[in-house]
């Protein structure tokens, strides 16, 4: 009995340092001296040096000053990294739809001139709730808004849209996208330099 259990602890305890020690050392070592910033999180600082987020992160901006991001369905509060989910709802769920009215009315009740249609990444969580970005189509539907609040001109603002879209992944995943967080870095600092 003792011939077989003495192969089998060994191969569990080799095992077990080579999988659970060696080989994460290795891949941390290399990530660390190859891509260090996104596998420290891809942190975003401020013009001060403090630490404001990831840019792999939504964050809530509810402030009408502020680009939107995606709505997030995490709870007990959006954005909860340690609670990444959908909301689960079919689309012929009524929960849904009366979500989507609230949200379509929050839009309206911010900028009640605009008459253009709701992208529906303004409406709708992602699959995550976490989601750090939006369309372009959804930052330019967000943009007098904006603009109107900072006391800029709409032209600033669509070139700022511009200089942070980001293309499809690869060039054919996804939609051309604008990260929010980063928008809005960018706007506090074009706001602070006017």
């Amino acid at each position: 009995m003792f011939d077989y259990l003495k192969p089998a602890a060994v191969l569990l305890l080799l095992f077990t340092v080579l999988t659970g020690v060696v080989y994460p050392a290795l891949v941390t070592g290399i990530a660390q001296l190859v891509f260090s910033e996104q596998a420290n999180g891809s942190l975003l600082k401020d013009a001060k040096g403090q630490l404001i987020g990831s840019e792999l992160l939504g964050q809530s901006f509810t402030s009408p000053a502020y680009f939107w991001g995606r709505p997030s369905a995490t709870s007990p509060n959006a954005y909860n990294a340690a609670s990444s989910t959908g909301s689960n709802l079919g689309p012929t769920n009524a929960a849904l739809m009366d979500v989507i009215k609230d949200r379509i009315q929050a839009l309206k009740n911010a900028d009640p001139t605009n008459n253009a249609l709701v992208p529906v990444d303004l409406v709708t969580a992602s699959g995550s709730g976490l989601d750090p970005h939006i369309t372009v189509a959804a930052a330019n539907y967000q943009l007098k808004r904006v603009a109107a609040h900072r006391h800029l001109k709409e032209k600033q603002l669509s070139a700022l849209i511009k200089t942070h879209a980001e293309d499809r992944q690869w060039f054919i995943f996804g939609e051309p996208r604008v990260n929010v967080l980063k928008l809005n870095v960018a706007l506090d600092d074009l706001s602070h330099n006017k």
